[in-house]
């Protein structure tokens, strides 16, 4: 969603200064300036006459932020403007700094409970813990606020002062607390550790500033403690990127010095560059595996797509986003910025994998994905054919996995959560969050506290025979076949109880990494989670069996 103005400015004197002044130099009339100070001209103009006859008031600010919309409208969604009050929000995906408290919230009806509380963050040390309500802030009555207020009001300049007050979610009782704000800092790794006894995992969840130290140390913290890995995974799903320069200084871990990891062109020729490994890496044999879906974005694709091309390892899962575009930030008046794409880049093989041509738009606006017969077939160092145009294809296919309809639904309304946070209040210690596994006797529990619960839904089989039977009645089908629909809309009558049990196996993983996540944070989830992820065990398998290992990173005969 774009973001502008909130605050009144006057831009309509500027807008006429630049204006003004372009007109003083003289144009071809086929020059592309001519035609840029021509059209300025009349839509100065234009707002002047609406502005001055038309017969009621027109926001300055309002008319001028339609215009700015519109013009964005011709670009791809990473070309922004950034407001004044939304400076914080670049700031962090720059840095993952912001000021605030260290939590996450959700708002469910009235209230707004605490989700997730960030390790040493204020919060944390306030004893503040997932599931807590959100009482009052600064003696205001937080009831039936807005989530994106609540959110607003927790951020702040570190070393202020928030008084608040938290509801217990399972006793009622009310505690006061006061958290002072800080600068938090959210790790760019999330997790790192030993999988199997001997393959070391790095969750990175985005590039910002020495992030690409942060995996360094992290790289030489398990090689350190594990002298016989026998591989290592690197996990960029769901990373949107972030800063170029440090997806060179993670490529750089793995990859030897002065070696090509990426290469930027774009319409200002003078900012071209290639970006080179510039320090020795920490490990240039150790089989390597990174991990993507489609949500692995920008940096991360460079990183999968540099190691892709010098077959430095192998890339496990499902194929990257496609954003193969950069940006850069510009200076506006009145302490905004304009986020411009200003070039693509290029994987070490030559290819650019952006995944959607943002430069070619159908007559309706809308875009396209490049057609799989325009992608061009590069060559990886050791031969392997790659192509551009569609984002980083893994080298192991894994399929994602999805999650049922029942267990949509139970996270959607909170039941999985708040079973969590009750079970917290009721197991003052649990196993490790490794091992940790609820009993029959727990899931048993589980369903009698879904027994007064309406968690109904419709399954995607009936939401399409929803949809069948509606066209069917449009096109006058319906009065010949409705018997027929009813018989198989009762054969298709789900049992709620039945898809419980059905699936019983990834309900009982939801609430063992919801209920972990009360005693070890984020952390604990994670390692919770690794047991039954398919990328991961993928990835130990081929880390666990150097042939395969090989023999994917080889040219097919």
């Amino acid at each position: 969603m774009r973001a502008f103005f909130n605050k009144r400015r006057k831009l309509t004197a500027a807008l006429f200064l630049i204006i003004t002044t372009a007109g003083i130099f003289a144009f071809n009339e086929n020059d592309k300036y001519f035609q840029i100070a021509k059209n300025l001209d009349i839509f100065a103009a234009f707002y002047r006459e609406l502005n001055t006859y038309y017969v009621d008031d027109l926001p300055p600010e309002k008319v001028m932020r339609k215009g700015i919309e519109a013009m964005l409208e011709e670009t791809d969604p990473f070309t922004d403007f950034v407001s004044e009050e939304n400076l914080d929000d670049l700031k962090f995906m720059a840095t993952g700094k912001y000021g605030g408290v260290g939590a996450s919230i959700n708002t469910s009806g009235e209230w707004t409970s605490i989700t997730d509380v960030y390790e040493g963050s204020p919060m944390d040390r306030a004893g503040v813990k997932p599931g807590d309500i959100i009482v009052s802030m600064d003696g205001k009555s937080s009831k039936n606020v807005a989530q994106e207020e609540i959110s607003r009001q927790l951020k702040g300049a570190a070393g202020t002062p928030l008084d608040m007050v938290f509801r217990n979610p399972v006793t009622g009782v009310e505690t006061p607390k006061k958290i002072i704000r800080e600068e938090i800092n959210v790790k760019a790794v999330s997790y790192a550790g030993i999988l199997k006894n001997d393959i070391g995992y790095i969750k990175m969840t985005q590039f910002t500033e020495n992030s690409g130290a942060m995996v360094r140390k992290a790289v030489e913290q398990l090689k350190q403690t594990n002298p016989a890995l026998k591989g290592m995974i690197l996990d960029l799903r769901g990373n949107p990127g972030g800063l170029l320069d440090e997806a060179v200084v993670v490529a750089n871990i793995f990859v030897d010095k002065n070696k090509l990891i990426v290469s930027t062109k774009g319409k200002v020729k003078n900012w071209d560059r290639n970006y080179e490994t510039s320090e020795q890496p920490v490990d240039l044999h150790l089989p390597l595996t990174v991990l993507t879906n489609h949500s692995s974005a920008s940096a991360a694709e460079i990183v999968a797509g540099s190691v892709q091309d010098l077959d430095r390892g192998l890339v496990i899962g499902q194929r990257s986003y496609g954003k193969g575009l950069v940006q850069t930030t510009r200076q506006l008046p009145y302490n905004t910025k304009l986020k411009v794409t200003t070039a693509k880049y290029y994987t070490p093989s030559g290819r650019c994998i952006q995944a959607i041509d943002y430069s070619h738009r159908n007559d309706d606006g809308s875009v396209d994905y490049v057609p799989d017969s325009l992608r061009k077939s590069f060559t990886t160092a050791g031969g392997r054919a790659v192509k551009d145009g569609g984002g980083i294809e893994p080298d192991a296919k894994v399929d994602p996995t999805y999650i049922s309809q029942v267990a949509i639904t139970l996270i959607r309304k909170q039941f999985i959560f708040d079973y969590a946070t009750s079970y917290y209040y009721r197991h003052p210690k649990i196993a490790a969050a490794g091992s940790f596994a609820l009993s029959e006797s727990d899931f048993e529990d589980f369903e009698r506290y879904l027994e007064n619960k309406d968690y109904s839904y419709k399954t995607r089989s009936e939401e399409a025979l929803d949809s069948f039977k509606s066209t069917a009645k449009k096109e006058k089908y319906y009065d010949a076949i409705a018997k027929e629909l009813e018989t198989l809309e009762a054969k298709m009558k789900h049992d709620k109880k039945q898809d419980l049990l059905k699936n019983k196996t990834e309900i009982k993983r939801l609430l063992e990494e919801e209920i972990v996540n009360r005693y070890y944070l984020q952390r604990g989830r994670i390692i919770r989670s690794l047991e039954w992820d398919n990328e991961v065990n993928t990835a130990i398998d081929l880390l666990h069996n150097p042939s395969k290992y090989k023999q994917l990173l080889a040219v097919a005969k």
